[in-house]
């Protein structure tokens, strides 16, 4: 027994020498988490300046105290934002159109961002919304870096081979990261961001002439090989794009599953699109993970938008040789507050230091936004906006029908008829049952009228026949789902896939939406049923629509130069290009009048559905005291995400 013993003692032992020896040799493993910040849009605290109140759902400040959490977990971390920064709420106006930026001047998210130790960020859209030069003054007040590599210096040689990147197209960040041991390496992250092409389309006013944009994967494919060419031992991507399951032929706007396919690209950091990723709102993605958080096996995580959300990508790195491989990775998402019910419960509370860092501009823009210009004889609500013409829309339409009836006097197109479009900007959806507008009879402020319209557009006008004018507003019923007559149970209405803000009303014709028909359009601008026409009973002035006769059309720069993809705006249609912002407009309207009566005129409807048929729509759960039988809707419950459960009566 002891001789057995002992030579199993000595086995032992040799077998203990060879695990230490092996544990020493064992190739070391460094556990590397990246964070990620989307889609801010200037929500740097947790204040909703159109209600004028404290929120639980926005803001940087409160992501701070995720950040501060998340890093404490970890040895190693890397914090990337993905764009949309200085625009999308009344801080960001207050900077751009109010207050400036003198030379040495750093904008509040600079202020903010500064505190939190970013290593690098990319450029959204909305950046370019300002004009290049007060972009350029912003992103000299950051202490961080920025990419961008498919907007390109417009050389006026239609030739895209030799195009020089505007921005710094990737950069090579030296970084030193502790393995599992505690032993130091150096690693080399690269960094390569991307932005919307349809920028030249959103924004071609203030970048025409000065700057062309490239496709996002064909971008991609120049630049990577270059990277890990110079050294970079992981290649971070961070694309301001959505996800999306178009064909791809090039140029388009969502294409991060495209991108995950692209060789070398190690993590994706993505946003844009304004929801979160993973989530059930993607079950059944092709290519994607949702367990893991990957986009065809690529690690990948979209956190939401104005600060609702944190990103989180681990990544397990093993060295391999000279460089590194990724042996693993999970994605995830910590949210600012969750849903009890009605109620928003928050779990974290702000930053004090990113509070205080903004507290001037923050403190003025709510001064700002309480500027009065009018009153109101009764309260403007977007809680119906998608169902029934909507007084949050009329205001808005016949504020820009007044301002080209004038600005147009005396031109070639004097005495055209002239029709107004507009859109839901606040119609919950992906902002969340509390994200409508909601105006109570009485003083109109500045933030109301904000909060009528949100975007910083400039009014156009388009020249357009009877045709085209049904043709619009064809693709705007993509708006709704096809209705059965035939089929029981609950039938939602609205297509969530289809943005609100591509809902576009025309005023100053009369028309109807034939929703058991289906959608002529999709989502892209393609014609998917050539033979189907929602749009009926479309009458000028009483009269059917003769379709030869020309019209003059309101609308903003974003739709009339090709946003949204709408048959026949695409630039070409375009016969004013107004000085002003369609939310000027309206300030000015309501100053002018001093009182308005924002009574809708009914000039749209639902054709009417023989059948008993149960169709439903969600709105806020405010919006109860609004409805009724007589109205064309009765509540019927509440959803679990908080909104309200509605059905609309067909006559």
């Amino acid at each position: 027994m002891r001789k057995t013993l002992g030579k199993g003692l000595a086995a032992g032992t040799a077998l203990w020498a060879l695990a230490a020896a092996g544990a020493a040799w064992a190739d070391p493993t460094v556990e590397l988490r990246i964070l990620e910040t989307t889609d801010i849009h200037v929500h740097l605290v947790d204040y909703d300046y159109y209600r004028d109140a404290p929120s639980d759902t926005v803001g940087l400040a409160k992501v701070a105290s995720l950040l501060k959490q998340a890093r404490a977990e970890v040895q190693n971390s890397l914090l990337f934002d993905n764009g949309d920064l200085i625009q999308g709420n009344p801080l960001g106006d207050y900077m751009a159109k109010r207050k400036g930026l003198k030379d040495g001047e750093v904008h509040p998210v600079y202020k903010a961002m500064n505190l939190l130790g970013y290593d690098a960020a990319n450029i959204g859209n909305h950046e370019f919304n300002y004009g290049l030069d007060f972009l350029e003054k912003s992103l000299k007040g950051a202490d961080f870096p920025y990419v961008s590599a498919n907007v390109m210096v417009d050389d006026g040689d239609d030739d895209a081979s030799n195009d020089k990147p505007y921005f710094t197209p990737y950069l090579i960040l030296d970084r030193q990261v502790s393995d599992t041991d505690g032993n130091k390496h150096d690693l080399k992250v690269g960094v390569i961001g991307f932005t919307p092409p349809q920028i030249m389309q959103w924004d071609k006013a203030n970048l025409e002439g000065r700057v062309v944009a490239h496709d996002i994967i064909e971008t991609a494919k120049r630049y990577v090989p270059e990277m890990k060419a110079k050294g970079a031992d992981i290649v971070i991507a961070i694309p301001h794009s959505g996800l999306s399951t178009v064909k791809r032929e090039g140029m388009e706007e969502n294409v991060t599953s495209y991108l995950a396919t692209v060789d070398g690209i190690d993590a994706i950091l993505f946003g844009h699109a304004h929801t979160v990723f993973p989530s059930d709102k993607y079950e059944g993605f092709p290519g994607a993970d949702l367990e893991k958080g990957t986009l065809n096996g690529v690690a990948a995580v979209m956190p939401g938008f104005w600060g609702s959300h944190l990103g989180l990508i681990d990544l397990t790195l093993v060295k391999e040789g000279e460089g590194w491989t990724v042996a693993d990775s999970q994605s995830a998402v910590r949210a600012i507050y969750k849903r009890d019910g009605r109620k928003k419960v928050p779990l974290v509370e702000a930053d004090p230091a990113v509070v205080r860092a903004v507290k001037a501009e923050h403190d003025a823009t709510i001064d700002y936004m309480r500027e009065a210009v009018g009153q109101s004889s009764a309260p403007i609500n977007s809680f119906f906006a998608l169902v029934a013409d909507d007084p949050s829309i009329q205001i808005v339409t016949n504020a820009q029908k007044w301002y080209l009836e004038k600005i147009l006097e005396g031109t070639e197109f004097n005495g055209l008829p002239i029709l107004s479009a507009g859109a839901p900007f606040k119609a919950g959806g992906r902002g969340g049952p509390d994200y409508f507008t909601d105006i109570p009879k009485g003083e109109i402020a500045l933030k109301n009228v904000a909060d009528l319209y949100i975007y910083p557009n400039t009014l156009r006008a388009v020249l357009l026949d009877g045709a085209q004018v049904r043709e619009w507003l064809e693709m705007s019923a993509g708006q709704f789902n096809m209705i059965d007559p035939a089929k029981g149970g609950d039938q939602a209405l609205i297509n969530t896939d289809f943005p609100t803000y591509n809902f576009d009303v025309i005023d100053g014709v009369g028309y109807q939406v034939d929703v058991t028909k289906p959608a002529r359009y999709n989502k892209e601008g393609q014609i998917v049923a050539p033979d189907s026409h929602r749009i009926v009973n479309l009458t000028y002035q009483g009269k059917p629509i003769d379709e030869t006769q020309k019209f003059i059309v309101a609308t903003n720069n974003y739709r009339a130069g090709g946003g949204g993809k709408f048959p026949g705006l695409d630039g070409s249609t375009v016969i004013l290009e107004a000085p002003d912002e369609n939310r000027t407009v309206l300030a000015n309207y309501i100053l002018d009048l001093k009182q308005v009566d924002p009574a809708a005129d009914g000039n749209w409807s639902f054709a009417p559905i023989k059948g008993d048929v149960n169709v439903t729509f969600t709105s806020s759960p405010k919006a109860a005291q609004w409805a009724g039988k007589e109205k064309g809707f009765v509540e019927d419950g509440l959803t679990e995400d908080g909104f309200a459960k509605f059905k609309l009566i067909f006559e």
